[in-house]
């Protein structure tokens, strides 16, 4: 296993900036405001040659039992317990707080290795407030700013002080000879999106069978998009948790916008989207909001409809639900839904199979042959409207990739072709190759004219 390290301290110190500097990438929140992060992030961090892993925590907080704050604290425990270091982290410019004694008793209490960060220890403001840090008895501090990338080689000494040596591995495959099998069996990248308080983060604590993730009643407990690896029979995903998407008139705060941008990275890096709706609150029009971003980013789409433990059971509601989805959603038709219970696990293994047959279909190829033969029965048994007294002329059609599945029609006058023949064309190729649910892109091509570069002779 490779060396982990978990970031500490008290709210607002920079543990997110220092774990942003650390994996190379804005992966955390970051905002004035203390506590935005609550959940534990993990990353692969790299500072020189070193590679280990790094935690982020929420920031250690004292809170009644059972609260929020209290539960924030616990994960950050939990990330401490899985460390085998720690760096703890204070604010040099506000130099110590009686917060920072008291933690650091709980950092010395863990019985690991510290190492003591001055942060934001740019100026001579800084390097007082680093000074002070002497009386913690955690030894000498590291001065840095992780803002500006300042006194990371000093950090770099302490941590290879820390790390074991490398091992020599001899036997490490050159990672360009991926084989198809390899891309088959690689983790899905599926993330959970849904409207806030939809039970999103229940969800995955279930696929987990642990509280991962932070829960509450509250709407907007989840900030960072987290993921998670969830090994389901013999399969693996790697899931991300996201933010609520709310409608953007009702965004006012500038970290539920970070929030929502964060969201919206994990909905362009995943493969399938997994759109979480309350059964009791159905097809809003947010819900299909998120459906149609999910179908222009060219993403899988799989339905889930949580909480339904607390309908009322009734014959063919499921049956009812696929007539809806659709009803709503012509763009994806045939998309898997799937009714589920987050908090009492109903469910679950129908999720599961149907976010794997939707990565299947999204990647989906079609032999040009057969492509063909569908597409001249397409053409002759509804043939293109005429345009300006002009008959349009489709000529073939080839596939250009997948994921999504795109096509490439070859015409006479592609700016003619009416969209309502577009997608004709769409639902009869996602019917005739069982292509459900997946979006579909048909890009038309106008076909070469040999002849239209030489000159008209005189008469």
């Amino acid at each position: 296993m490779p060396f982990t390290i978990a970031i500490i301290g008290r709210p607002n110190v920079g543990k997110s900036t220092l774990f942003n500097r650390l994996v190379g990438q804005k992966l955390a929140l970051v905002d004035d405001q203390p506590g935005v992060t609550r959940d534990r992030r993990e990353g692969e961090a790299r500072l020189g040659d070193l590679e280990f892993n790094v935690i982020d925590t929420a920031g250690l907080d004292e809170g009644a039992r059972g609260s929020l704050t209290a539960r924030m604290q616990a994960q950050t425990e939990t990330a401490i317990a899985a460390a085998d270091a720690l760096m703890f982290v204070i604010d040099a410019r506000a130099g110590l707080t009686p917060t920072d004694r008291s933690f650091a008793d709980f950092a010395r209490r863990a019985n690991k290795p510290v190492v003591l960060v001055a942060n934001k220890s740019e100026g001579r403001h800084g390097e007082l407030g680093a000074m002070e840090s002497y009386a913690l008895g955690l030894g000498d501090p590291i001065q840095i700013s992780a803002e500006h990338g300042e006194g990371l080689s000093d950090l770099y000494d302490a941590l290879r002080d820390l790390m074991p040596e490398p091992e020599e591995d001899s036997d490490r495959e050159d990672i360009d000879g991926v084989t198809e099998e390899d891309f088959a069996t690689r983790p899905i990248r599926v993330a959970i999106v849904g409207r806030p308080n939809a039970g999103k983060s229940t969800l995955i604590n279930h696929l987990l069978g642990e509280e991962r993730l932070l829960t509450s009643p509250e709407a907007g407990t989840t900030r960072d998009s987290i993921s998670v690896e969830v090994h389901w029979k013999g399969r693996d995903f790697r899931v991300f948790d996201t933010a609520g998407l709310r409608r953007r008139s009702r965004i006012d705060e500038k970290l539920e916008k970070l929030s929502v941008a964060d969201a919206l990275r994990a909905v362009r890096f995943a493969e399938v989207v997994v759109l979480m709706m309350d059964a009791q609150h159905r097809f809003e029009e947010q819900d299909l909001r998120i459906a149609d971003l999910v179908e222009r980013e060219g993403r899988a789409l799989v339905l889930a409809v949580n909480k339904w433990d607390l309908m009322e059971r009734q014959p063919s509601q499921v049956a009812k639900l696929r007539k809806d989805v659709d009803h709503w959603l012509p763009q994806v038709k045939g998309a898997p839904v799937v009714a589920v219970s987050g908090l009492m696990g109903e469910g679950i293994d129908r999720l599961m199979k149907g976010i794997e047959d939707a990565y299947a279909v999204w990647n989906r190829r079609v032999s040009t042959s057969a492509l063909n033969r569908w597409f001249e029965h397409a053409v002759d048994t509804n043939p293109p409207p005429a345009v300006s007294g002009r008959r349009l002329k489709l000529n073939y059609i080839t596939q250009t990739k997948a994921r999504p599945p795109s096509f490439v029609v070859f015409c006479s006058r592609a700016d003619a072709v009416p969209e309502s023949y577009l997608r004709y064309l769409v639902n009869n190729l996602r019917e005739a190759f069982e292509l459900p649910g997946t979006p579909i892109r048909i890009t038309l091509r106008e076909k070469a004219n040999p002849f239209a570069h030489k000159r008209k002779r005189p008469s």
